[in-house]
């Protein structure tokens, strides 16, 4: 029996005019460097999902979230050759300040895209999960096709 190794991470979806979804451009990560990705990160020891989503928003994105403002939609249980994740999707409509790149050292980009024009070279995972449902809380899997 293998023993589990679960690392948890949190992905924000900022919303605008409820078709419009903001992503990020990865660089100088490690991870899928040249995709596009949404603001996340890890969640850190002893952090819940909820203030993980409101710090790696001010991190990455330079807004403040009220708690109030993140609903949990989606949650994704991902193989990633190595380790496996849990990955949290939160729902943004609402937030303060303006969205900025607050990491050019590790995102190339912010860009709002269409939802039904989303660029070809995402990060497949969160494709799939930007084209959920987010009107009702959904669960997936990714990269577990190969992992026998």
């Amino acid at each position: 029996m293998n023993q589990p190794i679960f690392y948890g991470s949190v992905h924000v979806l900022f919303y605008q005019n409820e078709n419009e979804v903001l992503l990020l451009k990865r660089q100088n990560t490690g991870f899928e460097d040249g995709k596009w990705g949404t603001v996340a990160g890890k969640i850190d020891g002893k952090e819940e999902v909820v203030s993980a989503a409101i710090r790696e928003a001010n991190e990455e994105a330079g807004v403040i979230i009220d708690s109030t403002e993140v609903h949990v939609v989606g949650v994704m249980h991902r193989n990633n050759i190595k380790n496996e994740w849990i990955d949290f999707y939160v729902k943004v409509d609402l937030w303060q300040g303006e969205i900025v790149n607050a990491e050019p050292d590790k995102c190339e980009e912010l860009k709002w895209f269409k939802l039904d024009k989303l660029p070809d070279n995402m990060i497949p995972c969160i494709r799939k999960a930007i084209e959920k449902n987010h009107k009702q809380m959904w669960f997936d899997s990714f990269g577990w096709e190969n992992s026998k």
